[in-house]
């Protein structure tokens, strides 16, 4: 069999990614991987079925390359992922052009399900479920060559009353800590500077294995491996944030004093409805705790408004957190009711026209903090990690940026600059969430 064509399109979040990037690997150089689904033999979307939004776009994205079965080079479409594992049958029956249907833990059946299909036309649906299984092995990176997500853990055991998660990707499992550490020295090995950790639930590490949170012993082990200049840390909830983990960040220098602790809401009573294990002032707690340790800290959230039963109070309570806490970085989602979780089938549904108002209310309040927050960095250095060069702009992150999320510093430089350098950058200008410096030499402190 010659080689065939195939383009992979990537939805949601960034544990996707890194399945997507297995599956890449996994076509054993049999497949040539090209950008344009214009130009593919065989095209994979790979999809997300999380909230509502996020199904509707897995779905456009599917229906979009059956098309191109028609009119473009596609011969075989291939769909995969969260959406798939969700609604199993429903998606072979209501879409027949897809020609092969893979569970989130069945991505190891994809080469063969590709040539037995060019060969003989034969359709594969697999739709395995799994508490044991965890996606790992080798990747073709999609992330820039400087930057990589590692997970350390799949599946989650919180069961939050608005998440289908633990019902798509089984129960929290962690990853060996070898396994890990090979990966890492792997990626190094390749030229990645930066190692983003997430998981469902990054703060649970090696509870199940080792019987016992150890994620500060991985980290410390992660900063021995050469090449590793930022370590970063995403998902950690905040109730399961150790003093030992506080400790490790604030002491280890390639750790990056960065920490996304998605909240969800600061209303005991909205607190409660969703399932969390924490309340308003222990989450207060922690904030306080996280700044006092760890010197200029970064902190991230994310906020679900218009959640069954918020009431005015509630909504309000939420406000005032805003504007008194100034957290770094927020991000804000509109509740989504999806099927099959007891969120679903709450009293005192929000109604769209209130969640939208909502949302906006907080992101305006939250553009405002952002702001005031950029203002202060005038006039101080950071190490930048520069990412892209275009308009006659060199464009970076500092350690308070995750990739994608979070705003990028530009500036102007000299020709010896080189993407995936890390240099020293003086902040000149604030906008609401990028910044704007000029390059310094490596006194600048």
């Amino acid at each position: 069999m010659n080689k065939f064509k195939v383009a992979l399109i990537s939805l949601g979040c960034d544990k996707n990614r890194i399945d997507s990037e297995i599956m890449l690997s996994n076509l054993n150089g049999e497949g040539v991987i090209v950008e344009d689904p214009k130009e593919a033999d065989v095209v994979i979307v790979n999809t997300c079925g999380f909230i509502e939004e996020s199904k509707q776009q897995s779905i456009n994205t599917i229906l979009e390359m059956a098309e191109y079965k028609k009119s473009y080079n596609c011969k075989v479409l291939i769909a995969t992922g969260c959406l798939t594992q969700r609604y199993k049958e429903d998606i072979e029956k209501l879409i027949p052009e897809i020609d092969i249907i893979l569970g989130v833990n069945d991505y190891d059946k994809l080469l063969d399900s590709i040539k037995r299909f060019i060969k003989k036309g034969d359709k594969s649906f697999y739709y395995n479920y799994s508490d044991k299984v965890i996606n790992e092995g080798r990747r073709i990176l999609t992330t820039p060559s400087y930057s990589s997500y590692v997970r350390i853990a799949e599946g989650c055991n919180n069961f939050c009353t608005y998440c289908i998660i633990p019902k798509i990707r089984g129960k929290y499992r962690s990853r060996k800590k070898e396994n890990i550490l090979k990966e890492v020295e792997n990626l190094a090995s390749q030229g990645v500077k930066e190692i983003i950790l997430i998981a469902q639930d990054t703060t649970m590490y090696g509870i199940d294995l080792y019987g016992k949170k150890i994620l500060p012993e991985l980290l410390r082990d992660i900063s021995k491996v050469e090449g590793v200049e930022w370590i970063r840390i995403l998902y950690c909830y905040p109730e399961e944030i150790t003093d030992e983990l506080v400790k490790e960040m604030a002491d280890n220098k390639k750790v990056c004093k960065y920490l996304d602790i998605p909240i969800q809401h600061i209303s005991n009573n909205i607190l409660k409805r969703m399932g969390r294990k924490t309340n308003k002032e222990a989450i207060l707690n922690i904030i306080e705790k996280l700044r006092e340790n760890i010197e200029g800290i970064t902190l991230r959230t994310s906020l679900i408004v218009g959640f069954p039963g918020e009431t005015k109070e509630d909504f309000e309570e939420l406000k005032d957190f805003i504007k008194d806490t100034k957290l770094d970085k927020v991000g804000v989602f509109k509740y989504s009711k999806e099927e099959g979780t007891p969120a679903a089938i709450m009293e005192n549904q929000i109604d769209e026209e209130v969640k939208e108002k909502r949302e906006e209310e907080i992101m305006i309040l939250q553009q405002g903090v952002s702001r005031d927050i950029n203002s202060d960095k005038i006039g101080k250095c950071y190490d930048v990690l520069v990412e892209e060069f275009k308009d006659n702009m060199w464009y970076g992150r500092s350690f308070e940026m995750s990739p994608e999320i979070d705003g990028d510093i530009s500036f102007k430089g000299n020709k010896d600059i080189k993407i995936g350098d890390i240099i020293k950058v003086m902040i000149t200008h604030a906008l609401e969430y990028d910044l704007i410096g000029v390059v310094q030499d490596e006194s600048c402190k």
